[in-house]
């Protein structure tokens, strides 16, 4: 291999390196800045989106408590045969 294909070999894989690279990092949702430092992307939406999830669980949780609590369903079916009764 003469100096002149060494050469190229080299660029072309630091230039493979770098798209690489690059590609992993967006896909993480890294920036670079100018000095070609690496900066997380914010989203601006992040925490309210984050809040929303939270309250949904919440909400979720109590309608399957509701749904698998059969107990208010047996004191009211025994509510129910109390005033058929009188």
């Amino acid at each position: 291999m003469n100096p002149f294909e060494m050469v190229v070999a080299i660029i072309i894989v630091v230039t493979i390196g770098k798209v690489v690279n690059t590609r992993v990092q967006a896909k993480h949702g890294i920036a670079s800045d100018e000095d070609g430092n690496p900066v997380t992307l914010v989203d601006p939406d992040a925490n309210q989106l984050r809040e929303e999830v939270k309250y949904l669980k919440e909400r979720v949780a109590v309608l399957e408590k509701i749904a698998t609590d059969d107990r208010g369903a047996r004191e009211l079916g025994n509510e129910i045969e109390k005033l058929r009764d009188r």
